[in-house]
């Protein structure tokens, strides 16, 4: 009987304790989110009313109805950020959101609305915005861009992987307003590679075999510009003495 009477007492305090969890869960749930209950991971630069004002969520939001799906869509498109991460938490309270953020290897400028927008470009060909980007990052960027559209991403990488793999040393790209691209390169001087992003990687390897050749002897100084717009037929203009 004892048994039966200690089986019952544990079973009824297991079921409180449910209960008192359970109700302390959904209360917990419905509480409203408010911005300093947002904590930060990853990135020093963003604060908690970064990822509010670049939000379309309506702060303070019960913490049921926060999208973190949407919310991290939003974030990374917005801050031009790697990546992020958000998560509900109920202990302590509130949203964690986790940021990477991109590097620039590049200045860039765009033409938006009219108006010129300068930022930086990463790797990948991404443009970030100048406010998303930590100063401490920029003491070695040495290549502008100019004229940057989201089509040009995949040229954009293309270039900065030739870069890394070649000896290149391009210090500009510019896109036309009609997509005709020309480089500076720090021997070479001005490559038109004209209207084709399918050539580039050809192109690139070109460039490269040039820049070799010419190491060979000083005719490099006398070039004022390649064309490569065929790049089957190269062009090279020199300076007339």
């Amino acid at each position: 009987m004892k048994n039966q009477k200690g089986i019952k007492n544990r079973s009824f305090f297991f079921l409180i304790s449910f209960l008192f969890l359970t109700s302390l869960l959904s209360i917990k749930t419905l509480k409203r989110v408010e911005p300093q209950d947002i904590r930060i991971s990853g990135e020093e630069l963003f604060s908690q009313n970064d990822v509010v004002n670049n939000s379309s969520l309506k702060f303070p939001i019960r913490l049921i109805f926060v999208n973190t799906n949407l919310l991290e869509k939003e974030l990374k498109q917005n801050l031009s950020l790697k990546n992020v991460s958000v998560n509900r938490v109920l202990f302590p309270f509130g949203l964690k959101v986790h940021i990477n953020s991109r590097i620039p290897i590049a200045y860039g400028e765009r033409i938006l609305n009219e108006e010129r927008v300068l930022g930086f470009i990463d790797k990948n060909g991404i443009f970030i915005n100048k406010q998303n980007v930590d100063e401490k990052s920029l003491n070695k960027l040495t290549i502008q861009v100019f004229g940057w559209k989201e089509k040009f991403k995949k040229i954009l990488s293309e270039i900065f992987i030739a870069i890394e793999d070649y000896e290149l040393e391009i210090i500009k790209i510019i896109f036309s307003s009609d997509g005709f691209i020309t480089v500076e390169e720090k021997d070479l001087k001005t490559i038109f590679l004209g209207f084709n992003p399918n050539s580039i990687n050809y192109q690139l390897q070109i460039i490269n075999n040039l820049k070799n050749e010419f190491k060979k002897s000083s005719f490099s100084k006398k070039i004022n510009n390649i064309d490569l717009t065929n790049p089957d037929k190269p062009k090279i203009k020199v300076f007339k003495p």
